[in-house]
């Protein structure tokens, strides 16, 4: 049975979806945050002036805090209890509950936005469809949000190449619009430059926070990470002090039907 069995490919989504917990502390301290245009763009600008915000499979709070700083009400819904523990240390303003995509824990048409930060790959849409549809208000916007590197920068595209484990797989992101649902208009989708300060070592950390290096084995997740530190070694753009990582934000929104 090879990697692109179903059943193996299922398993393996299952293992990276799961994998996060034990990496909520270094998740919360290395992954980047959401740029405000992204937030704004997202939730409708002009069109729609939200009040209470779900950030589902909310993690850490890396969208809780962009939420919040816009002035939102935010509830933040996260399945592992170590993950949502950093958001609540982090962001007390959220209300914090443990729940899932598939299975939230609010009431009909109780929020005007349900937000998503690099967590929507992970969900079983046909069962989290309905159930975003149904905590909507009327009118109501399901938003979607990844940070990716900006592969148009030629050294990140050359370390990128290098640092692929055999559980590394295409992204939701990649494609010109999410699953469709006849619950949601049809998804719009742009994207916006972002960045984050990192070291050598701030980035093999965070590195080490993505789901496919924690769930390959020891063995094959430390050969990858030795050969991202001597990458960036040698890289002169990363080689000594902090630099720039350029970063690509893509977001996703449609609108209640």
């Amino acid at each position: 049975m090879n990697s692109s069995t179903p059943g193996v490919e299922a398993a393996l989504h299952a293992r990276r979806a799961a994998s996060f917990g034990a990496k909520a502390a270094a998740y919360a301290a290395h992954r980047p945050d959401y740029p405000e245009k992204a937030l704004a763009w997202g939730l409708g600008g002009e069109r729609n002036t939200p009040e209470h915000v779900l950030d589902l499979g909310a993690g850490t709070g890396k969208l809780t805090g962009g939420l919040l700083a816009l002035g939102l009400v935010v509830t933040a819904v996260e399945p592992d209890a170590k993950m949502l523990e950093e958001l609540t240390k982090t962001f007390p303003a959220a209300t914090p509950l443990i729940g899932t995509a598939e299975n939230i824990p609010l009431p009909d048409e109780s929020v005007d936005a349900v937000v998503v930060g690099q967590a929507f790959h992970w969900f079983d849409l046909d069962r989290a469809y309905p159930e975003m549809a149904r905590v909507l208000k009327p009118g109501g916007v399901v938003v979607a949000l990844w940070n990716h590197d900006d592969e148009s920068v030629g050294w990140l595209a050359e370390f990128n190449a290098l640092i692929k484990t055999s559980a590394s797989r295409r992204w939701l992101s990649d494609y010109e619009s999410l699953p469709e649902h006849e619950a949601f208009e049809p998804f719009e989708k742009k994207t916006f430059g972002h960045k984050q300060p990192r070291t050598a070592e701030t980035l093999v950390e965070t590195l080490a926070t993505h789901s496919h290096m924690v769930v390959v084995p020891a063995e094959e997740r430390e050969a990858k990470l030795r050969t991202a530190r001597e990458f960036l070694d040698r890289n002169p753009e990363t080689a000594s002090g902090e630099f720039d990582l350029p970063l690509t934000t893509t977001v996703f929104r449609a609108r209640k039907r």
